[in-house]
């Protein structure tokens, strides 16, 4: 049986920072689904993951004999997924566009394979479209289409739990799924423009107002009156209240108080404190830029409309607000009046006034505090990332001192 690993180690990985500082790619939420989970469910088998040695042991590589590598940032797709079924070539790397983009690798030639040996294997060339994630603003950006393809994929065949009395559907209710446990109160859902998918255990409190796209992770939860336009999808144990629009929050993140959150992408154990909000139009309506840790200097999205990017472990205070194409780092604490910089690095502590160094110990023992409440341990695994994190991003403070 064949074993799938998904292949973390590119370039691609610095064009996707501050997220892919704490987790491999296909940890990305890009719809209802990661990306792990979306080819885990096309291909029918498990994976692992082959990333940096810093995350490895949170993300443990496993090889068997007969191996399908395929690149972590490659967008799964039905027609690649039929493809890389249908093929039976050991020792093949497959090729778009002078990129590899999956392979078929026995577990005796790993080490040629991670070390680029690549003339020892047969080349084949894909005539097949590959999506590729290149950049965090795509997450949002490309929402509607995975989301609306994620609906297809989890609900074929399947039945929807009916949507309790007293709330208001519009729009084909074979267009809104409702999975065991989920609990929906007084709320107004609108599948006209796209699904809707509420998973186990979800809860949706009275009065909201929620258009598709739009999928709620497992525990997650919606305040009450909270107003969501989609594309929106959030992950896992997320709480939101307030308004949304075309937002991704990967998990276990809270936003749940009023304040605007738009064209936006936010990692795990993030807290927006009460009354956040931020810019997704700049007032001259042009496109807008955000930070690039390749190039080390603002790049051009081509987008009109781009909010917040924050990665794990980030909070802001009351009445925090965030200036169009934000990119904030890991474990950034942001506070007081106007708006801070547009490029908060990782363990950043301080806002429009200055920022200073968030010292370590500080920051890992928010974390443990905060994992706690969910019931779940800040380990050494988790510390070291952490350790990992602040000694990679200590250039990008060096102008605090």
């Amino acid at each position: 049986m064949q074993n799938l690993v998904l292949f973390d180690i590119s370039e691609n990985r610095q064009q996707l920072l501050p997220l892919t500082y704490t987790r491999p790619v296909s940890e990305f939420l890009t719809g209802i689904l990661t990306l792990r989970q979306r080819w885990e469910t096309l291909l029918r088998i498990t994976s692992s993951t082959y990333t940096e040695p810093y995350l490895q042991t949170k993300y443990p590589l496993v090889l068997k004999e007969q191996n399908i590598v395929i690149a972590s940032h490659i967008k799964p797709s039905n027609d690649l997924a039929s493809y890389i079924q249908s093929q039976n070539q050991p020792n093949t790397i497959y090729y778009s566009q002078g990129e590899w983009v999956w392979a078929q690798i026995a577990e005796a030639d790993w080490e040629a394979f991670i070390n680029r040996d690549f003339d020892r294997f047969k080349a084949v060339s894909l005539d097949i479209l590959i999506e590729k994630l290149m950049a965090c603003w795509q997450v949002f950006d490309t929402c509607e289409a995975d989301l609306k393809s994620d609906f297809k994929l989890l609900t074929a065949g399947r039945q929807s739990l009916p949507l309790p009395d007293g709330n208001r559907l519009i729009g084909p209710s074979d267009l809104l799924f409702i999975e065991e446990g989920a609990v929906i109160n007084n709320t107004t859902l609108n599948t006209t423009a796209g699904p809707i998918y509420i998973d186990k255990d979800a809860e949706i409190m009275e009065g909201s107002l929620i258009r598709g796209p739009f999928s709620l992770g497992c525990h997650a939860q919606v305040k009450m009156g909270t107003k969501i336009y989609g594309a929106t999808s959030l992950g896992p144990y997320v709480k939101v209240g307030g308004e949304l629009n075309n937002v991704v929050i990967f998990g276990y993140s809270s936003k749940a108080h009023d304040g605007f959150l738009g064209n936006a992408v936010i990692g795990e154990w993030c807290n927006l404190g009460a009354d956040t909000n931020n810019s997704n139009l700049k007032n001259n309506y042009d496109t807008v830029k955000v930070w690039n840790y390749v190039s080390d200097r603002f790049e051009n999205t081509g987008l009109q409309f781009c909010g917040l990017i924050m990665a794990d472990h980030s909070k802001s205070g009351i009445n925090t607000m965030f200036n169009t194409g934000t990119v904030v780092g890991v474990s950034a604490n942001i506070f007081g009046p106007g708006f801070p910089r547009n490029f908060i690095p990782s363990f950043a502590w301080g806002g429009s006034h200055g920022f200073s160094t968030y010292q370590f110990e500080m920051a890992t023992a928010t974390a443990k505090r905060v994992l706690e409440r969910r019931g779940l341990m800040f380990d050494e695994t988790e510390n070291a990332i952490l350790r990992e994190v602040f000694e990679r991003s200590a250039k990008y403070r060096e102008n605090f001192k």
